[in-house]
């Protein structure tokens, strides 16, 4: 006959096989009980029963290990490097110029070894132009077929074929800005490798198809497409599964653009060891730029990917959990489900929360923020035709959300501090024209202003704002776009770095000052490419996104260097603004026209250099600076100063780079 304590020690042995096996060796539960719990009790083989079925339906479990739990140990082991397939990285394909009859791209493919091209992945030839009809460092926009069109680009003799549209909204390609082995979007900067189609800035998340190139000797330009390319004009890049001999585990926090991507790199750059998805939103993660632009969109057309593509991919997503605290020196995460995880390596892209400033009635019901789909959706809850709104604050977030209500409700006021609106971003003569844009829209501007108080009614809902010089607004629905806070209050004593506005120090890398342990995104200080010597915190979609692939290469063993530009854009009833690069400035030098929205301005610094390009209705223009600095060049006053031919500095792009010592 067995022994108690022997029964209760096979017990716990089985008691934690039940826990592995449920949520796997890397998730042990928060410790709320000691083992004496075990050696006072006598359990039964219902107990085990029970407990399993509880288990089953339970989201915590506290229990605490015992010398009998098999705990998980970091391997401390390298990424092992996949093997690299002909022509590509790994995750990508190529499928450029044939070897066989190109005799433009035979002296530059011999320099490396030549493309894998099997046929029976391909359609037939097709005839689209002629060779003598591109020239060097042009772009064309060809079709291919009644359904298909190609992008083909002649760069250093050699002639290459991309999809023709940015698989971020669609924007044509052919009128971008041809860079150094890349193409640029000219709406929002998204960058594409002309070698693979691979996605190598943002934002987006899709590749392009790429084509089969050839010249035959009468000189037409054939081209091939991979008969699955057909089907849609974007393309994602391939991806491995979790191999559960690989013992690692990953985890990456926060769900929105910049955990999003570094999860799908990790994935597309060989890593298949165990991969955890942490996102505090009950969402899976959404195009976040659209929550303020266009608050009625319904959460299934936002979303990335869908639930069955993380599934595919093994990507454990915790939906609806958040980080509590982080523990370098044990390497270990606690999340707001009960859990604490092992891991191995970490990304933490945690990102923002909306902030509401201490103005008495803050708390009354209907003073609303936008920052999540939640938030967008509450809004929308109240939303009717006799509905008067205040949104509060004159920076990008109020103005897009009082664009997108205003020809929905009774009124729309907004009110700045500032005389003008996006005066810090954009300076006074751009803020100027917004301002009468707004005005001729039917939304109310009290500019160089504030609110001092929020009036409720016996049911607790706003119904009235009081402003600086005392009068008072009516009020049934106060949007608060005042800015916001650094999500890091879990990394507080945690051995990393915390700054005291709550941002992180990273490398060019993005990995902090303790190893393994890398943030990016809203909450990074990092250096970016342009003028800017000292690290800035920038929260803009692309470089989050941009931060989640260069994280993830990092952490899967290769070696990238941060080498963005800051790209954003807004749109305001229907004026779409792109600014690209960051820094102080003294003077603003506007070429076009304010009145008509069709304008470039230059954001002039004190030594005479340009920090910054916007525009509206001039595209490509932002992209080609954007390019500009990213190929290490800079603008300075001096190419500019020439009004009869303001754009001749983008005779710049074609030049080679500059040689670095």
């Amino acid at each position: 006959m067995f022994q108690p304590n022997y029964c209760r020690l096979l017990f716990k042995n089985q008691l934690f096989k039940q826990i592995h096996t449920k949520v796997g060796p890397h998730v042990r539960a928060q410790t709320h009980y000691n083992t004496a719990a075990f050696g006072n009790s006598h359990w039964s083989k219902p107990d085990l029963r029970n407990f399993n079925t509880n288990f089953t339906h339970s989201r915590q479990i506290h229990i605490m290990g015992s010398i009998n739990c098999k705990e998980y140990k970091t391997t401390g082991n390298a990424t092992p490097k996949t093997t690299e397939s002909a022509g590509g990285t790994v995750g990508s394909y190529q499928s450029c110029s044939s070897p066989k009859r190109n005799k433009e791209t035979m002296a530059s493919q011999a320099m490396g070894a030549a493309p894998v091209f099997d046929p029976k992945e391909y359609t037939d030839p097709v005839s689209v132009c002629q060779a003598t009809d591109i020239q060097e460092n042009e772009m064309k926009q060809l079709d291919f077929d009644e359904d298909t069109r190609i992008l083909l680009i002649k760069q250093n003799g050699r002639l290459q074929a991309v999809g023709a549209k940015c698989t971020h909204y669609g924007a044509p390609l052919h009128t971008g800005v041809l860079g150094q082995g890349r193409v640029r979007c000219p709406w929002h900067g998204a960058c594409f490798n002309l070698e693979t189609g691979d996605i190598e800035d943002f934002p987006g998340l899709d590749s392009l198809p790429c084509y089969n190139v050839e010249v035959n000797d009468e000189g037409q330009v054939l081209v091939r497409a991979k008969r699955k390319d057909l089907e849609q004009s974007k393309r994602l890049k391939n991806m491995v599964k979790r191999n559960p001999r690989d013992e690692r585990c990953y985890i990456v926090v926060g769900g929105g653009p910049s955990g999003a991507v570094c999860v799908e790199t990790l994935r597309q750059e060989g890593y298949s060891g165990r991969l955890i998805f942490i996102c505090r939103e009950a969402f899976l993660p959404y195009d976040r730029v659209k929550v303020s632009k266009n608050m009625s969109a319904d959460i299934a057309s936002i979303q990335f990917r869908n639930a069955d593509f993380y599934k595919e991919y093994d990507i454990e997503v915790w939906q609806d959990v958040a980080a509590t605290k982080l523990d370098t020196s044990q390497k270990e995460l606690q999340c707001s489900n009960g859990y604490v995880v092992k891991y191995d390596k970490i990304y933490i892209a945690t990102g923002c929360s909306a902030f509401k400033p201490p103005i008495p009635g803050a708390d009354l019901a209907n003073v609303k923020v936008v920052r999540e789909f939640a938030d967008a959706q509450s809004i929308m809850e109240l939303v009717q035709p006799d509905l008067r709104v205040v949104c509060l604050g004159s920076s990008f977030i109020a103005l897009e959300a009082a664009s997108f209500l205003v020809s929905k409700v009774a009124s729309v006021t907004v009110v700045g501090r500032e005389n003008v609106p996006l005066k810090a971003a954009f300076g006074e003569a751009i803020g100027a024209r917004v301002l009468q844009l707004f005005q001729e829209n039917n939304v109310e501007m009290r500019m160089e202003s504030g609110i001092t108080e929020i009036i409720g009614d016996e049911d607790g809902k706003v119904v009235e704002v009081q402003l600086t010089d005392e009068t008072r607004i009516p009020c049934d629905l106060l949007i608060m776009g005042t800015g916001s806070t650094f999500n890091t209050k879990f990394m507080q004593k945690s051995g990393v770095r915390v700054n005291s506005n709550g941002s992180v120090d990273v490398t060019d890398f993005l990995e902090t000052n303790v190893p393994d342990v890398y943030v990016g995104g809203d909450i990074a200080n990092a250096h970016i490419y342009g003028l800017a010597h000292d690290r800035v915190t920038i929260g803009h979609y692309q470089l989050a996104q941009y931060h989640g692939r260069i994280a993830a290469l990092n952490m899967t063993g290769s070696v990238k260097k941060l080498e963005a530009v800051p790209f954003f854009f807004t749109m305001l009833f229907g004026k779409g603004i792109r600014y690209a690069g960051h820094g102080s400035y003294k003077e603003v030098i506007i070429d076009g026209s304010l009145e008509e929205f069709k304008f470039v301005a230059y954001f002039v610094n004190a030594a005479d250099t340009v920090t910054a390009v916007a525009s509206c209705g001039r595209d490509p223009v932002v992209a080609q600076f954007s390019e500009l600095l990213s190929q290490g060049k800079c603008l300075g006053r001096s190419q500019i100063e020439n009004e009869s031919d303001r754009q001749a500095w983008t005779a710049e792009l074609k030049k080679p780079l500059p040689k670095i010592r």
